[in-house]
Formats: structure tokens, C-alpha cells, sequence
């Protein structure tokens, strides 16, 4: 079984508005030193191995529906779990 961290966030080019509210917000609480603020989405999935290798199948769940290729850019890390 694998562990699978998934980081999901907007591409460079793409306006996040919730970032820049969060980020002007701590501006206005006295957090001047705070420079940009990113907002994202994280998945964590626990996935049985079969014939098909785990990134081909994580990459394949990202472009799918966990990540608006168009808008978002994703990146994941894979851990290998210990059987109980």
C-alpha cells in the first residue's frame, strides 16, 4: 500500500484571489513581513499497488479531476507503507 501527498495550487499566470485576501488581511493585523500568500488543495490517498505503476495512476487522478489542468499546476509525494 502507498501513501500518496498530493499538493494541488495555481499555475504562476493564474490571479488567486483568495491569496491576495488572506495576504491582505495579515497586512492588516500588524503581519507586514508576509509577501505572498498561496492558497491550494491537499489530498491525501492511500492506494493499493496492481500491474500499474502508482505515478501513472496519480498523475492520471490529477489531470482527471483533482486538479483543473487548465488553472492549477500539482505536484505529489509517494510513500511506501508498512503492512500492519
Amino acid at each position: 500500500m502507498y501513501l500518496v501527498k498530493i499538493y494541488v495550487t495555481y499555475k504562476q499566470s493564474i490571479l488567486d484571489p483568495k491569496g491576495e485576501a488572506v495576504n491582505d488581511a495579515l497586512h492588516r493585523l500588524g503581519y507586514t513581513n508576509v509577501e505572498n500568500v498561496e492558497l491550494g488543495k491537499y489530498f491525501e490517498i492511500k492506494l493499493h499497488a496492481d500491474d500499474r505503476p502508482v505515478a501513472a495512476e496519480v498523475d492520471e487522478m490529477c489531470d482527471r479531476l483533482l486538479a483543473n489542468v487548465n488553472m492549477e499546476t500539482y505536484r505529489y509525494e509517494i510513500t511506501e507503507m508498512e503492512a500492519l
